[in-house]
This record gives structure tokens, sequence and C-alpha cells, in this order.
């Protein structure tokens, strides 16, 4: 099996309708730049309009991200933490 990226890490993590900000993403994943991974991320997923990449302060000012998924009643997969798919 392959190692995945940050950037497939962080995908998967939003995609099972989680939130993020900068310092869990560092924690979590690695991930040093969550602003431009986030850019980059929301460039692949929302040129589909599968997913919508949305983002809210914190009460403690920080930003978290979040990854909607615009055709929920059609989603019939989640992912795992090893990146591969499975059945909801």
């Amino acid at each position: 099996m392959s190692t995945l990226t940050k950037k497939r890490k962080v995908i998967n993590y939003l995609a099972n309708g989680n939130g993020i900000t900068a310092n869990e993403a560092k924690s979590r994943f690695g991930v040093g730049n969550l602003r431009a991974t986030i850019s980059s991320i929301k460039n692949q997923v929302e040129s589909f309009g599968n997913w919508e990449i949305t983002s809210e302060e914190t009460a403690t000012g920080k930003t978290r991200y979040f990854m909607v998924d615009t055709h929920p009643s059609h989603r019939t997969y989640g992912f795992s933490s090893d990146g591969s798919r499975y059945m909801l």
C-alpha cells in the first residue's frame, strides 16, 4: 500500500465531516502551511462541483476549514485513516 501525502490525509479528514485548524493540521498530519494546502485542495475538489471548502472563525480567532459535500444524499462512501474508501 502506498503512503498517503499530507494533502490526501487532510482531504480524507475533511471528507468525513470534520473541521480543522492550522494547529490541528500540524499536530495530526505535519502540515506546516494549512492555508496553502487548503488552497490546493479547494482547486482540486471544487473543480467538479461535488465539494465546497468553507471556513469559520473559532472563539479564539483561528480559522477552521471544512469540506462540505454539495450532494450529501448521493454520497455512499467515506474515507478511513489509511485512505481507503468504506461504505456508509
